[in-house]
């Protein structure tokens, strides 16, 4: 286990990682491509209840996924809390996990709370769990403590595992090396401070200017888990986002990548998809979508999406774009080498 560190550690890239090219900062954040890829949220209550054993444990689950079209593996073995009768339940990280996860990258943004190890690869976030609880309301999606506690148990807890091409390429837990800072009452006072390890993947992107800016109070205010899947996916891949062109994916990759399409029919799943859509229409995202049915004879065997962007959208995007440029040009300047 490592130690935090006890004061905060002069980085420009840190500098670069929290200064945002917006209007309201609040209200924007930063998303690392590689790490948002990996498929870690998927669960339900349901499907969650249907891995556990009688004696409510559960064995790792995997799935299969696509990044930069190389097959990868992640697999994800549950956290093991105790429960007050003093046996132990296995819980996966769900939907509030997700949510914890994107307000705690948040909070990472504020140099009162966040301190990067540039020379050890090393990004640290403080927290209570009335901070979290706090960020969480003021963005709709309120969780009392007691969820929020739970949470974080279950994100320091469980496992993940990577894999690229069937090799182990990572192995960790969504927080590590959980410490209270004041060393008592471990996650009981939500009051007292305490600071996790973010994964490395987030630490590299920190060092290497390898993260993008996006409306985060958008992201929040989406309801489905899916809508905020494919509009990281737009963050992401639609970045020279323009009213004259439009950005397509197909239903196949959804499937594959999202882990969230898990009903009982194809057809519900691309209902969900179109209801998702939808709700980036609500959302100001996209402006509107077609649909292109594939199909073998009377079976569809895969769908083409294609959206149309938002002037919102667009003039968010343009933003990335500039920030990026003048944060690497702003590192070149001060003889920081960025190269991957």
């Amino acid at each position: 286990m490592k130690e935090p560190p006890e004061e905060s550690i002069k980085s420009v890239q840190y500098d670069l990682f929290t200064q945002f090219l917006s209007n309201n900062k609040n209200d924007v954040s930063n998303m690392v491509e590689v790490w948002e890829s990996i498929p870690k949220y998927f669960f339900t209550p349901r499907q969650i209840s249907k891995l556990r054993t009688e004696g409510g444990l559960a064995e790792p689950y995997k799935w299969n996924f696509s990044y930069n079209d190389s097959p990868c593996t992640v697999k994800i073995q549950p956290a093991l809390i105790e429960q007050e009768n003093g046996k132990y339940k296995a819980f996966f990280p769900s939907v509030t996990e997700e949510l914890v996860e994107e307000a705690l990258k948040k909070i990472f943004t504020d140099q009162q709370f966040g301190i990067h190890n540039p020379q050890k690869t090393e990004s640290w976030v403080r927290f209570t769990l009335g901070m979290i609880q706090k960020e969480l309301k003021n963005r709709g999606r309120s969780r009392d403590k007691k969820q929020i506690k739970h949470a974080i148990e279950v994100m320091s807890s469980c496992v993940i595992t990577l894999y690229k091409e069937e090799k182990e390429i990572w192995k960790g837990s969504l927080l590590q090396d959980l410490v209270s800072v004041n060393r008592h009452d471990y996650l009981a006072d939500t009051n007292s401070q305490h600071i996790a390890r973010l994964p490395i993947f987030i630490s590299h992107s920190v060092n290497k200017l390898e993260y993008r800016q996006f409306n985060y109070e958008r992201l929040m205010s989406c309801n489905e888990q899916l809508t905020r899947w494919i509009y990281k996916q737009l963050i992401n891949r639609f970045k020279q986002a323009n009213l004259m062109n439009t950005y397509h994916f197909m239903y196949s990759k959804v499937y594959r990548d999202s882990g969230l399409l898990q009903q009982k029919t194809e057809d519900k799943n691309r209902q969900k998809v179109r209801s998702s859509l939808t709700e980036l229409i609500d959302r100001g995202v996209i402006a509107n979508f077609t649909e292109d049915i594939r199909k073998e004879g009377r079976k569809i065997v895969d769908v083409k999406y294609t959206v149309s962007p938002t002037t919102n959208f667009v003039s968010e995007q343009k933003a990335a774009n500039k920030r990026c440029k003048d944060g690497k040009t702003k590192a070149l300047s001060v003889g920081i080498q960025i190269d991957s």
